[in-house]
């Protein structure tokens, strides 16, 4: 891996962690690195993993609370619990 400080997952993006999962993939499918580093990589990429998960969670839940009424416009729009 190279010398740039890691951002902590809990605080990317959705789009951040799954930039980072698909390099974390990349290297770990072209066994290029040694056995610790691919530990290391493997356990960041589970905690990317997680984190794409939480906020494709978090995604479904806003637009499950999203409901539209007779015209097509989107009512509900109350923030859902712990968002």
């Amino acid at each position: 891996m190279n010398d740039t400080p890691a951002l902590d997952v809990n605080e990317m993006s959705f789009e951040q962690a799954m930039a980072e999962l698909e390099k974390v993939l990349g290297q770990l499918e072209r066994g290029d690195v040694a056995l610790d580093e691919s530990i290391t990589l493997y356990e960041r990429g589970a905690a990317l993993k997680k984190r794409c998960e939480a906020k494709l969670k978090e995604a479904t839940e806003k637009v499950a609370a999203i409901t539209l009424d007779s015209d097509g416009t989107p009512t509900g729009l109350t923030p859902v619990e712990g968002l």
